[in-house]
């Protein structure tokens, strides 16, 4: 297997893994917090795509999935770069999705970009140095593994909250 093949599985993960537990999620459960905390379900699942589509975007140079029309669609309060990272309590609260299939199929149109992406990329392309603001600076396949690290954490950490409540 090269390395292109095995990003493109790590990136379908996340949306496979949220297929698993998706029609145990009603529209309810998606937009409660749990023990009071600020991150639902819904914030959880809204984060993980941003954080994808956003630094898939900037390592391709392309556009956001999420300016395309998924913003409006979504109807969220935030700027279009906004992806969640140090959101106040009032601002991750502020993530309602009245419909989870929007949610859903922003995430599968994320997927779709993303792998579509990695499918363009060489072995030389992964070694390029996409932020030098880091020790050591980092690539553009180190970035692509720290984005779906990420939101196959974010991704377990809803599926937690889903098999707590039955």
């Amino acid at each position: 297997m090269d390395s292109r093949a095995l990003l493109i599985d790590l990136a379908r993960r996340p949306l496979q893994e949220i297929d698993l537990i998706w029609d145990s999620i009603d529209a309810a459960d998606l937009n409660t917090h749990p023990a009071g905390h600020p991150n639902s379900i819904a914030w959880l699942l809204w984060h993980t795509g941003r954080e994808i589509d956003l630094q898939v975007a900037h390592a391709s140079g392309r556009d956001q999935v999420w300016t395309q029309d998924w913003a409006d669609r979504m109807g969220l309060p935030f700027d279009p770069d906004d992806l969640g990272l140090g959101h106040t309590e009032e601002q991750a609260r502020a993530v309602v999705v009245d419909d989870k299939q929007v949610l859903r199929d922003y995430l599968s149109a994320v997927t779709d970009e993303s792998a579509d992406y990695i499918g363009t990329l060489t072995e030389a392309d992964l070694a390029v140095v996409i932020d030098d603001s880091w020790v050591p600076p980092v690539t553009r396949g180190v970035r692509l593994i720290s984005v779906y690290a990420d939101a196959l954490q974010h991704i377990g950490q809803a599926a937690y909250v889903v098999g707590t409540k039955g």
